[in-house]
């Protein structure tokens, strides 16, 4: 039988943890009021989509073409709450169209209320998700 150390069980401990691995999902204070696991992810995602769309409306965006795209933005929180976008794939027409998506999506998120990490094992840990974000400018 193979001795774990506490060492490698820290190690393992702060990899960061993707939504299907956690007790609770990260969330918002008003996502608070939502008892069931599943419903408290809704409530985040939408909280978050809703908060990207109107920052994204606020914009005075003009394009050549119309844009028809789903934008994959893979995003980070970290122990303390902090959000963090890592990457987003964006179609190659869409950056034609409008070269500055990426900060637009990025000053989106400077206005979002508190959010509260997700818990693993009753510690506040790190984890990825992949949100899609629709766009469309006519």
């Amino acid at each position: 039988m193979k001795k774990t150390s506490s060492e490698a069980i820290l190690q393992e401990e702060l990899q960061t943890f993707n939504w299907n691995e956690v007790d609770v999902y990260p969330s918002f204070e008003t996502c608070n009021t939502s008892v069931e696991k599943e419903d408290k992810k809704k409530c985040f995602q939408n909280t978050l989509t809703e908060a990207i769309y109107k920052s994204l409306a606020a914009e005075k965006i003009v394009v050549t073409q119309d844009i028809h795209d789903t934008i994959l933005v893979h995003f980070q929180i970290s122990e303390t709450g902090e959000l963090h976008l890592m990457d987003a794939k964006i179609d190659s027409l869409t950056i034609v169209e409008i070269p500055n998506m990426e900060i637009l999506l990025h000053q989106s998120l400077d206005f979002l209320p508190e959010i509260y990490p997700a818990i693993k094992r009753g510690q506040q840990v790190k984890t990825q998700f992949t949100l899609p974000i629709s766009i469309q400018v006519d």
